[in-house]
Formats: C-alpha cells, sequence, structure tokens
C-alpha cells in the first residue's frame, strides 16, 4: 500500500545476496522503506553510468522480507536516469577507491538533477573516515598522519604506546598496536606507508578500549540516545565485530553528548545525514560516513527504530523539495 510520500529509492550497495541480515544496517533501511510504501530499486553492481551528461544507473525492483531463508527477490535489470528516482542510498563499504569516487561524481550529477542522496557525494568525497575526526582536534587523542616512517617513528617514540592504521581500511583491519621498543616497529611502518608511498595515521594508544569502541549514530544531526560499545575479547585489542568484537548496547554518557554535540552541526552542514562516530574513552577516533554500521545491535537492544528516524529526515527533504 504507497503513502502519501510515496518515493522511489534506491540502493548502491555490495552484493545483497552476500549480507548479513541480522547486522547489516543498509538492509534495515530497506525494511522499513518497505514498511512505509516506498518503492525499491536495486543498483546492480558496477551498475552506475553517465549518458552525457545525464547521470544513469542499471536497477532492478526490489522486494525485501525479514526472512534468513531469502531476504530479497529482484525483478528484470534495466537502465533508467536516476533523475526519474527520488532517493539514492550511497552504502558501499570502503575503500574509497577510484571507482568509488567515479561513482560520487555520478551521484553528484544525480543530485544536481533533483534526486536527494544519502549520504551527500561532496562529502564522501571530503570526509575521509580517519582523517575527518581530525576536524574536530578539541575531541581528538593526539594524532600524526604521514607518509615518512621517521615521522611517524617519532611520535611513536613521545607516546610509546600507539595503534597505527591505513587510511582507507576498515572493520579493524591492518590495524596495529606498538610501542617504541617493538623490534617490529620498522616493518610495521614501512608495511602501513607501502615504504613511504602512502599516508598511515598514527593515535596515542588509548587503554579504555578495553571498555569498548563505541559506536555512536547521528541521524540528521542528533545523536540516538544509546551507543554500542564493541568490547575486545580475548588477547585482542580491536574492539571491531568483524574481528571477533562483543557489542554491548550502553546509553550516551555527557562526554558522548558533548562530542556529537561538537561534531554534528557541522556533519549536518555537509550533508551527511547518516553517520557512525568511533569514540573510545573520552576521544573521537573516527567519523564514518560510507556505510555506517550497528542499527541492528542497536533497534534489537532497546526496542528502537534508527532506520524509522533515517526515513523521517528523508520524507521531511523530499516534500519540502516538492513544496
Amino acid at each position: 500500500m504507497q503513502t502519501p510520500m510515496s518515493l522511489d529509492v534506491a540502493v548502491v550497495m555490495d552484493p545483497i545476496g552476500k549480507i548479513k541480515i541480522g547486522k547489516d544496517s543498509t538492509f534495515a533501511m530497506l525494511l522499513e522503506a518497505a514498511r512505509r510504501g516506498h518503492r525499491l530499486h536495486y543498483v546492480q553492481p558496477g551498475g552506475l553510468w553517465l549518458d552525457a551528461e545525464r547521470a544513469m544507473a542499471r536497477v532492478a525492483p526490489l522486494q525485501v522480507r525479514d526472512d534468513p531463508a531469502g531476504w530479497f527477490e529482484l525483478g528484470p535489470t534495466v537502465s533508467r536516469p536516476l533523475a526519474a528516482l527520488d532517493v539514492v542510498l550511497m552504502r558501499t563499504d570502503p575503500p574509497v577507491d577510484a571507482n568509488y569516487l567515479h561513482d560520487s561524481h555520478v551521484l553528484s550529477l544525480a543530485q544536481s538533477q533533483g534526486v536527494l542522496v544519502v549520504n551527500d557525494p561532496a562529502g564522501l568525497r571530503d570526509l575521509n573516515e580517519k582523517l575527518g575526526a581530525l576536524l574536530f582536534p578539541q575531541c581528538c587523542p593526539p594524532t600524526r598522519v604521514a607518509r615518512d616512517p621517521a615521522v611517524l617513528r617519532e611520535f611513536v617514540t613521545e607516546h610509546d604506546q600507539v595503534v597505527l592504521k591505513p587510511l582507507d581500511g576498515m572493520g579493524g583491519r591492518s590495524i596495529f598496536r606498538a610501542s617504541a621498543a617493538d623490534p617490529n616497529l620498522n616493518v610495521i611502518l614501512e608495511t602501513l606507508t607501502q615504504g613511504g608511498r602512502d599516508l598511515a595515521l598514527a593515535q596515542r594508544f588509548i587503554p579504555e578500549i578495553k571498555d569498548g569502541d563505541k559506536r555512536i549514530l547521528l541521524v540528521d544531526g542528533e545523536p540516538v540516545p544509546y551507543c554500542l560499545a564493541r568490547i575486545p575479547q580475548g588477547g585482542e585489542f580491536r574492539g571491531n565485530l568483524a574481528v571477533g568484537g562483543r557489542g554491548e548496547g550502553r546509553p550516551l554518557s555527557d562526554r558522548d553528548r558533548w562530542i556529537a554535540a561538537q561534531v554534528a552541526p557541522e556533519l549536518k552542514r555537509r550533508g551527511m545525514i547518516f553517520v557512525g562516530l568511533d569514540v573510545i574513552g573520552d576521544y573521537l577516533t573516527e567519523v564514518n560516513v560510507t556505510s555506517p554500521t550497528c542499527i541492528r545491535e542497536l533497534d534489537a537492544q532497546f526496542g528502537l527504530n534508527i532506520a524509522g528516524l533515517l526515513f523521517d529526515a528523508i520524507e521531511a527533504r523530499r516534500a519540502a523539495a516538492r513544496a
């Protein structure tokens, strides 16, 4: 049954047949869109293109259901101008490589032709998820970003216990904890910087990681009142769920709310409607804008409907555009 605000919603995501629906935030968004009577369209992987100045996509009608035995059905694939749609959810996972950037340019053209793209493609290009946090230095631990291993080694010597990571990773991949006395420090730095060719990030180690790496979700500039603390297990120092961390929901602390208040206005100004902040202890460590997760876990633990908040914001924007 279509609603008065029935929208055509396209999703750009990783292959839908391979997702884990119990944890997938994009799937939560699709379920909510379907519940509201919006028409769903699945952009085939690699399906964005241009016909002169027209942003186009290879799309198939999509139906979804919350059933692990069969959670989606696709109709026939056709080519359509994105301007014929109302909303595009851009939800592919990092890395933000050349293909991702090229797709974002197609989506910027679609946006100029009247489509609401969530999140804004220019913001997706500008806000590297590791570097974006440094726009808010009052919230961050001591950090250094460099290609030169010697420059990074100086930082390790100064702070002793540090975390080292690439700028384009996700899910805890290629993240190292090291100290000035670590016999592997040189090879870690050489590996992360590809021998001095790639920027890598060094951050002072935050001992409070033992209590969890908190994911705080912002919807249209407002924080969800609960976060998911991803707690390292066993001898692991990383809390990412992808490497075995345990997710535990918690109310936001006063410090969490302060960080959200520092960050949210600027992110909203940049068109970042759905954002995940990573907070360890009292410090912001990452700003996730490409495909933030944890909707399903927080919804289940606290009876929330976070995707509902997102679609409230989307529908309000589309109503304003039509007025």
